[in-house]
């Protein structure tokens, strides 16, 4: 490992702006659902992005790297990706911000099961052991055998966990043959796009209100910062340093929704949620153990 990526506790202090940017990115999608429908939020958001990315990639002399070459690469992660966001804002507005959070850590997992088939990466034993205590985590937390069943909130949580395996699958593909700056172009170009014309269907796109606006560029603002951070911390420290760090999202959104949504602390929400963490480190560390083996 170079020295740049054995910086634990610069990638720790990293991954403080990850759960910050991720934390304002639920509170914002909270104060402008009621204004704009996840289409036009994901428009004005995804908007911001093209402005931030065009400006950086003038500013660094990176607007070479940015290509048409594997267009249709980038095309199947966007549309992939502007499902699970629009599924996760829908979610955002119908469930406890805990509850969202817990289920959405389920992604590492789909992606640990599904990864042999689309990434030729073995499958071993701890991460199917992996898969099956996150999968129980998920149960207890969506309690779909429970009085209330499982909702349509939960629903499009779990199936947003599953849009952002695929797009986290289609991504590590891309990052083989193109670089981050081309990828952010192209997710922000094209979901300002898809954005546009999902929400412009009806023949109108509602405008923020001067209430509201503050709120969508805090909105556009905090996911950059979010995945600008995650990807500076994973650059620094390795995932077994940054993901412990990055588990802090469920206590501290927890603690956000009780103290500014009134939402009560679920006991079943957080065991389940633990449980998912756990089996997410076990899969990390399992990861973790295959390449030390393979680099023998």
């Amino acid at each position: 490992m170079s020295e740049q990526q054995n910086r634990p506790l610069a990638g720790a202090l990293w991954m403080t702006g990850s759960i910050i940017g991720f934390s304002f990115l639920a509170i914002s999608g909270r104060e402008i659902g009621g204004a704009l429908d996840t289409f036009e939020m994901m428009f004005y958001r995804s908007l911001i992005g093209v402005i931030v990315v065009v400006v950086v990639a003038a500013a660094t002399g990176r607007w070479r790297e940015i290509g048409t070459a594997d267009l249709k690469l980038h095309a199947l992660r966007n549309v992939i990706h502007f499902a699970a966001q629009n599924l996760w804002l829908y979610a955002l507005a119908l469930i406890p911000l805990a509850q969202l959070f817990a289920v959405e850590f389920s992604n590492p997992l789909i992606l640990a099961l599904s990864a042999p088939f689309f990434l030729s990466e073995q499958l071993t034993r701890k991460k199917l052991l992996a898969v099956a205590i996150g999968f129980t985590g998920i149960l207890i937390v969506a309690q779909p055998f429970g009085s209330g069943g499982l909702s349509v909130g939960l629903l499009a949580a779990l199936l947003c966990a599953v849009g952002f395996a695929g797009t986290s699958i289609v991504t590590k593909r891309l990052t083989r043959v193109t670089t981050i700056i081309c990828i952010l172009f192209w997710l922000a170009t094209m979901q300002t796009l898809f954005g546009l014309i999902c929400a412009g269907y009806d023949g109108q796109v509602a405008l923020p209100s001067r209430a509201v606006l503050p709120w969508v560029i805090v909105m556009g603002l905090a996911g950059l910062i979010a995945h600008f951070s995650l990807t500076k911390a994973l650059s620094l420290a390795p995932a077994s340093v940054v993901a412990p760090v990055d588990f802090l999202r469920l206590p501290v959104i927890a603690l956000v929704g009780t103290a500014f949504y009134s939402e009560p602390l679920d006991l079943w929400v957080l065991v389940g949620g633990a449980i998912i963490i756990a089996a997410n480190w076990i899969n990390i560390r399992a990861g973790s153990e295959f390449r030390n083996v393979k680099s023998t």
